[in-house]
C-alpha cells in the first residue's frame, strides 16, 4: 500500500511540476517600438490580440481596421502589433520607419512593439509561447503570414488565433471581443 502511494505521489509530481514551471503570458516583457519595456502583466483583466504586422503586404490595409477595433473596444481589448520581416521581406524598415509609416498612413495608436522574428531559429520567445502547446497549454500553430491574430483572454490564456486573411472587424473577431465566444474562421 505504501509503495503504491509513493508511486502515485511520484507520478503526480512528474505531471504537476512541468505545468507549474510553464511560463505564463503575463511573465513576458517585450520592447516597444520606442525601445521601452512593456510588461504583459500590465494587461491582466483585458483581452489581448497579438498581430504580426508588415508595411509592404497585401494585408497591410488591416492596420486601418485594427485601429478602428482598438478605438471601439479599447476598454476591454488591447491590440499589440509586432512588426516582423519573416515573409518575403515585407517589413524591411527600422523601428522608427515602421512607427512613422503606421502613424502617418493609418493613424495607429494601439501599442506597437519593436521589430521581431515570428518564426525560424530566431523566433521571439513570446511567439514560441504562442505557437507551442507545450508552452501555452492550448495548441500548436505556425504563423502562416503577416497579420495572423493570436487571442489571449482576460486571464492570460491563449484562446486561439485568426488566420491572416480574417479581417479585424469580421463577425468572428467582434464576437470574440464582445461575447468571449471564439470560432475559428475559415
Amino acid at each position: 500500500m505504501m509503495k503504491r502511494a509513493l508511486t502515485v505521489l511520484a507520478l503526480t509530481a512528474f505531471i504537476i511540476l512541468p505545468a507549474m514551471s510553464q511560463k505564463s503570458f503575463y511573465d513576458f516583457t517585450v520592447q516597444t517600438i520606442d525601445g521601452e519595456e512593456f510588461s504583459m502583466a500590465d494587461l491582466k483583466g483585458k483581452k489581448v490580440m497579438i498581430v504580426n504586422t508588415a508595411s509592404k503586404c497585401g494585408h497591410t490595409p488591416q492596420y486601418k481596421d485594427l485601429e478602428l477595433l482598438h478605438k471601439a473596444y479599447n476598454k476591454n481589448l488591447v491590440i499589440i502589433g509586432f512588426p516582423a520581416n519573416n515573409f518575403r521581406e515585407q517589413e524591411p524598415g527600422t523601428n522608427e520607419e515602421i512607427k512613422d509609416f503606421c502613424t502617418s498612413n493609418y493613424g495607429v495608436t494601439f501599442p506597437m512593439m519593436a521589430k521581431i522574428s515570428v518564426k525560424g531559429d530566431d523566433m521571439h520567445p513570446l511567439y514560441q509561447w504562442l505557437t507551442k502547446a507545450s508552452a501555452n497549454g492550448k495548441l500548436d500553430s505556425d504563423v502562416a503570414w503577416n497579420f495572423q491574430k493570436y487571442l489571449i483572454d482576460e486571464n492570460g490564456k491563449l484562446v486561439g488565433y485568426f488566420k491572416p486573411g480574417v479581417k479585424p472587424l469580421s463577425d468572428e473577431v467582434v464576437t470574440w471581443v464582445t461575447k468571449g465566444q471564439f470560432t475559428q474562421a475559415k
